[in-house]
């Protein structure tokens, strides 16, 4: 099989031919994540209780939030039907995962896979971290502008994705948010809220066995790593699709020219922190463009995926190197988009990017 570069235009199926080779699932590779993840997780929530100072609790309450999202992340795989070679394992398996992060796996099934990865940054379609246009941003209601602007600080991507991700579109949504109201999408929804009032209860009666504060360990027990959990994924899905680079679309005949599953996503890899390879504590989701040429990629194969692509593909891909400065140097230059010179403004609506129209 030819690992030469592939001719433009970029041909997905074949791009999907040639990754082949690196894209076989493995069940036990699958099982084996999911019993260290949920094993970590459980020890994490075990710790906020038995730990005796509040400061280790908050700490280990941060560290089950972290698990949440890595546990989130198995489910992305599963929900992919990528994560292991069995259907109905990867359905139960990712409802199973998604429990900590409550999330019903139908509503992020068809939310995801459909609008998300079947409509990648095309405005009216793909609706995470969508960026309003001056006109919209004038039209909004002082609230709500107001709203936009905390969203897009950089500072409040856990509020971004509790209100506008996970409450408007994931816990009972409202047939305005989704299109539909499905009894699976009810049935996912009663099956998270009872793995919430369960945790919270127990919670509840180990606070009064064990004469501590109530208030105390619902907080390091679960508030604090339901809303860490909400600030992660709220920042990874920003960083997936925001960057100078990286366009929006409003027509759908540009947005297919401008092969949105590789020019509209980004690789981002991380300085080690710790001696610590921030990559693979993501489970490899930070390797992005490969898994939106082929969601079939597990997870586990990602890396290598990735790195195959870009030599397919020279100069076609985002990469980047995060930094601090850089976030939020995005975080002031992405604030609204100027379709008509396909390029990033601020507030009053000037480019902060570089216009794409004058190439078209």
């Amino acid at each position: 099989m030819s690992t030469g570069p592939v001719a433009r235009p970029l041909d997905r199926k074949n791009l999907r031919q040639r990754l082949r080779p690196v894209s076989s699932t493995s069940t036990a590779r699958a099982l084996a994540l999911v019993a260290l993840d949920a094993t970590l997780f459980v020890a994490a929530i075990a710790g906020t209780v038995l730990a005796g100072s509040v400061a280790l609790k908050l700490l280990l309450a941060v560290v089950a939030g972290f698990l949440i999202g890595r546990l989130f992340i198995l489910g992305h795989d599963a929900c992919h039907q990528s994560f292991t070679p069995h259907k109905t394992l990867n359905r139960w398996l990712g409802r199973i995962v998604f429990l900590p992060s409550l999330t019903p796996y139908s509503l992020w099934e068809a939310g995801h896979n459909v609008m998300h990865h079947g409509y990648t940054n095309l405005k009216g379609a793909d609706f995470v971290w969508t960026p309003h246009t001056i006109e919209e941003y004038r039209a909004l209601t002082p609230g709500r502008r107001f709203l936009y602007r905390v969203y897009r600080s950089g500072w409040a991507p856990w509020l971004y994705y509790l209100v506008e991700m996970w409450w408007l579109r994931m816990y009972f949504p409202s047939r305005r948010q989704v299109g539909a109201r499905r009894r699976v999408f009810m049935l996912d929804g009663a099956l998270v809220s009872v793995f919430a009032l369960a945790w919270i209860g127990a919670l509840a009666l180990v606070a009064e066995a064990t004469r501590q504060s109530i208030a105390l360990l619902l907080t390091a027990g679960f508030a604090v790593p339901f809303l860490f959990w909400n600030g992660m994924i709220g920042f990874v899905v920003y960083l997936h699709h925001t960057h100078e680079q990286v366009g929006w679309h409003a027509a759908k005949a540009e947005w297919m020219r401008s092969q949105p599953f590789v020019h509209g996503t980004v690789h981002l890899s991380f300085r080690p922190l710790l001696g610590l390879d921030m990559g693979a504590l993501l489970h490899h989701i930070m390797e992005h463009t490969a898994h939106h040429v082929d969601m079939g990629i597990p997870l586990y194969r990602l890396k290598r995926a990735q790195a195959l692509l870009e030599t397919l593909l020279p100069g076609e891909i985002v990469r980047q190197t995060f930094s601090w400065r850089w976030y939020f140097d995005t975080a002031r230059r992405c604030k609204l988009y100027d379709f008509r010179l396909r390029c990033w403004a601020d507030y009053a609506g000037v480019p902060t990017s570089t216009p794409a129209a004058a190439a078209s």
